[in-house]
């Protein structure tokens, strides 16, 4: 028989369909439960540590063709953003950071930002604390208004639930009004912590807590329409929940922020 007469394939035409497995079957579903449950953000390194977490060891190659054959595509950004890396430093306080963003210990770095969120009656402003060290969000508090007393609360709250040395703890943002406020730098003096700033206009001093509020953004927030603050709120406290204790996280080995502190905390 010619087959090129035919216009088909010899392959093709003795390909023999294999079914699937129970076990592949089994496979298919785990990895698109995963890949739900964890708001269509994880991608095939995320979902194999996901898998290995319970015993179950999958090669990448085998995950990436699950998902293509699914339909199963994470939430990326969309756009590579440019920043400069120059800049002047700020009066107050210099950039004693200097970009260490893996400190060796927990509750000694901690880094800090503000961010806004667009609801249907206007804006809401989220301050978040991170600790550099577990890349846990240790502290934070929203409001409809962006001023110093947003940026202390969220700071009170991380001091509050995880009790720093705070002789030993060095607080990092950049020169936004809100910390270079005498407020804020007045309750830095008080507890006694060490104050450093980004140089102008440069972002990348700043570059783990601006790559969380992206995570936020693009994972979460950017395909929501929000009626008011308080809606913004619900959201924005599960997220946090679930970027703390069950989103795995590649600058840690995959495990979640929480769990990186819970191993640093045992290893103290």
């Amino acid at each position: 028989m010619s087959f090129r007469f035919l216009g088909v394939c010899s392959s093709s035409f003795y390909y023999d369909a294999k079914t699937p497995s129970a076990e592949d079957e089994a496979l298919n579903v785990l990895v698109k439960l995963i890949f739900n449950e964890t708001g269509c953000t994880y991608g095939r390194r995320r979902i194999q540590a996901e898998l290995k977490a319970i015993g179950c060891h999958v090669g990448l190659y085998k995950i990436s063709k699950i998902m293509k054959n699914q339909r199963l595509k994470a939430i990326r950004p969309k756009t590579q953003h440019h920043y400069p890396t120059s800049g002047t430093g700020h009066k107050y306080a210099p950039n004693r950071l200097k970009r260490k963003f893996v400190p060796e210990m927990h509750n000694t770095y901690y880094v800090g930002d503000i961010t806004y969120i667009k609801h249907h009656q206007g804006w809401s402003y989220l301050a978040c604390v991170l600790d550099l060290a577990t890349k846990e969000i240790v502290g934070y508090a929203l409001s409809t208004s962006p001023d110093a007393k947003l940026a202390k609360a969220a700071l009170d709250n991380a001091i509050q639930r995880h009790q720093p040395n705070t002789r030993k703890l060095l607080f990092h943002s950049d020169q936004g009004v809100q910390y270079s406020a005498s407020e804020f730098r007045d309750r830095l003096d008080t507890l006694n912590i060490t104050q450093s700033m980004s140089r102008r206009g440069n972002c990348l001093d700043n570059a783990v807590m601006e790559r969380f509020f992206r995570s936020l953004k693009t994972e979460r927030l950017n395909n929501i329409s929000f009626i008011n603050h308080e809606s913004v709120v619900c959201e924005v406290e599960k997220y946090i929940g679930f970027y703390n204790y069950q989103r795995r996280h590649s600058a840690l080995g995959y495990m979640t922020p929480h769990q990186k502190y819970i191993k640093m905390k045992n290893a103290a």
